[in-house]
């Protein structure tokens, strides 16, 4: 069953109002949606999701919880364009868990898991045209390397590229365990004792497929304009491209220009709209780390608007 990453820290971190507006911006399994549903008995909850099995799974459970909930089946990316058809402008907090959820994890037909034999999929949308099995049987050998480089930070990117674009050459690459076949034949043996071989270039591909660093990217923009004054963004993040995102965001949002930043008392025009709540990120507990493998690189990032 998913486990929510930093479920406490992260509904802390919204700084909850009981009358408050909310949005989920990967609702999930609906993990941190209910707790967020279970205090604010007056406000009411957006959610979005654009996997179809889980906005079914999690309409069900908030519903036991309270009707002050909707979900939106659309890509958080939407988010302004959509909450606007409900006439909202404006809202108290908003939450981003960037993990893929442990359910999709762990359908093997969905093609994310490198321990799964599976068709190669990876589309969190499945309504969209690119998928794992595209990418990695028509990208050229130098877009392909790229992607495991940038996405993947995978140091023998262009020995697997080679070698899938060699391989595929004879039959196209369908299955997720081919895929991995293709990737430890790339690599040195001692590599493989690291951790698993094909995590990262999984990770790139799935990146790839979805877009999420450039949505990510948009999407902050559109959330920071949507806040209240004393609303909060919250992002957990779980590698080091998506925190790198998130923030540079954060970092631009509460610039203060140098001129003044060292001035006594700095003049109003000057100051930034919104201020960090943690200046370092904040880290899984021990505990969470021991109950909960998949929370090892989470990091969350908090925001507020103050003017």
């Amino acid at each position: 069953m998913h486990k929510s990453v930093m479920l406490n820290e992260a509904v802390k971190a919204l700084n909850l109002k009981e009358n408050g507006i909310y949005v989920d911006a990967t609702l999930g399994y609906a993990g941190h949606s209910s707790e967020i549903l279970k205090r604010i008995r007056r406000g009411c909850l957006f959610a979005f999701d654009q996997d179809n099995n889980a906005v079914e799974y999690s309409n069900k459970k908030l519903k036991e919880i309270s009707d002050n909930f909707i979900i939106i089946n659309d890509n958080f990316v939407n988010m302004k364009k959509r909450l606007k058809e409900y006439n909202i402008d404006k809202v108290d907090g908003i939450l981003f868990d960037l993990g893929v959820s442990s359910p999709q994890l762990d359908e093997a037909e969905r093609g994310f898991s490198y321990h799964q034999d599976a068709k190669l999929d990876m589309r969190m949308n499945k309504s969209q045209k690119l998928s794992a099995y595209d990418v990695v049987n028509n990208y050229p050998k130098e877009k392909l390397t790229k992607i495991f480089l940038e996405y993947g930070e995978e140091k023998y990117s262009r020995n697997i590229a080679s070698k899938i674009v060699k391989y595929r050459k004879d039959k196209p690459i369908e299955t997720t365990l081919e895929l991995v076949d293709v990737i430890k034949s790339s690599i040195p043996a001692k590599y493989m004792k690291l951790k698993h071989p094909a995590r990262k270039v999984f990770q790139a591909i799935r990146i790839e497929v979805n877009n999420e660093l450039d949505v990510l990217k948009k999407v902050l923009i559109d959330a920071l304009d949507l806040l209240n004054v004393e609303g909060r963004i919250a992002v957990i993040t779980f590698h080091s491209l998506e925190d790198k995102i998130v923030k540079y965001a954060f970092r631009d949002a509460t610039y203060i220009d140098k001129k003044v930043r060292g001035l006594p008392v700095i003049p109003d025009s000057f100051l930034p709209n919104f201020k960090l709540v943690n200046k370092d990120v904040i880290s899984p507990t021990e505990e969470e780390l021991e109950n909960n493998n998949r929370s090892r690189s989470a990091k969350l990032r908090i925001i507020e608007r103050i003017k």
